[in-house]
């Protein structure tokens, strides 16, 4: 299954990317600038930085080829060289930030990430920092043949379902659903409690409904636990599941949730162990996890999870982007 492409005017996106060295596996925008938000104006959007990411094969010969077209995009980190600039990437989330680049009218920001990094947080959700932003809906630019990338990118979005679906109530809207993917990213982000508007994940769900339903439809279609109906934006629980469940949405017998708890990414069952097993008693994964299941309070457990992962890659990335742009 592949990861659907966003329609719409790119024009404008791909040019940008005709400033950059052409050795990218995956090339996105997303943000403000691309996706209008709630409470706020066309206009507004359109004067918004536009975000990219791109990810890369081999860091260090793309920083150095990059260094000669565009020198004047990095801080005074440029006088390490490319190789020194690809090691101070692989810290905090893998990435490293060019920002406030002035290209075609625009102010930009792009990051670099290697296309290994980038498929182990996809897989893996080690920093859920750029796997987090492509939960979300973005225009991708570009992306290579790598049946091993495309695999990654469609991971992460299941991932983010099964995730969801243990945070959420028994009973649940599309729209409910969406809310809970797009906020997993900013679980634990200090930034959500000194900077970032409160509403932030309600106002990039709301105009972006159909984005959402693009990106995750073929999943919720083909998703045993529940009868997705994209008119209705309802999910419902499959005949079965309605049997065995007295008619709820979704199976939260702990048969069911140790079935999501051990489909998750390999981090967060990590994360939720170490909240879980007291230290010393080294129990295995299998046996914790099923003690999860059948907690009522399971939900809030895998919350807490990924609330580390973020906390964790957050504050190291913030940390190298003070860095990066001094």
């Amino acid at each position: 299954m592949a990861v659907p492409v966003l329609a719409g005017s790119g024009v404008a996106f791909r040019r940008v990317l005709a400033h950059f060295p052409q050795e990218l596996s995956l090339a996105f925008a997303y943000g403000s600038g691309v996706f209008q938000q709630a409470g706020t104006s066309a206009v507004h959007s359109e004067n918004n930085m536009l975000d990219f990411v791109f990810a890369v094969d081999d860091s260090v010969t793309w920083h150095m080829m990059n260094l000669l077209k565009n020198r004047s995009h990095y801080s005074f980190l440029k006088v390490l060289g490319p190789k020194q600039i690809s090691n101070i990437q692989s810290y905090g989330a893998g990435i490293y930030y060019n920002t406030l680049v002035p290209c075609n009218g625009r102010m930009i920001k792009y990051g670099v990430i290697s296309t290994d990094a980038l498929i182990d947080d996809l897989f893996h959700w080690k920093t859920l920092y750029v796997a987090g932003r492509l939960q979300k809906p973005v225009k991708i630019l570009t992306q290579s043949e790598n049946c091993k990338l495309q695999a990654a990118l469609v991971s992460n979005l299941k991932s983010a379902v099964t995730a969801a679906f243990l945070m959420l109530p028994e009973s649940f809207s599309e729209e409910d659903l969406y809310m809970q993917i797009a906020g997993l990213s900013y679980s634990g982000d200090f930034r959500m409690i000194i900077g970032e508007d409160k509403s932030k994940v309600q106002n990039i769900v709301k105009p972006s409904v159909p984005h959402f339903q693009k990106l995750y439809s073929n999943i919720l279609q083909n998703c045993p636990q529940v009868v997705y109906k994209h008119r209705l934006g309802r999910l419902e629980a499959s005949s079965f599941l309605q049997y065995i469940s007295k008619q709820q949405n979704i199976d939260k017998s702990p048969e069911g949730q140790f079935s999501q708890l051990m489909a998750l990414p390999r981090t967060l069952q990590q994360k939720i162990t170490s909240l879980v097993d007291p230290p010393g008693k080294n129990r295995d994964v299998e046996e914790i996890l099923m003690q999860v299941a059948h907690d009522p309070d399971c939900g809030f457990v895998v919350h807490q999870g990924v609330s580390g992962i973020v906390r964790s890659s957050s504050l190291a990335q913030s940390a190298k982007t003070v860095l990066t742009a001094g």
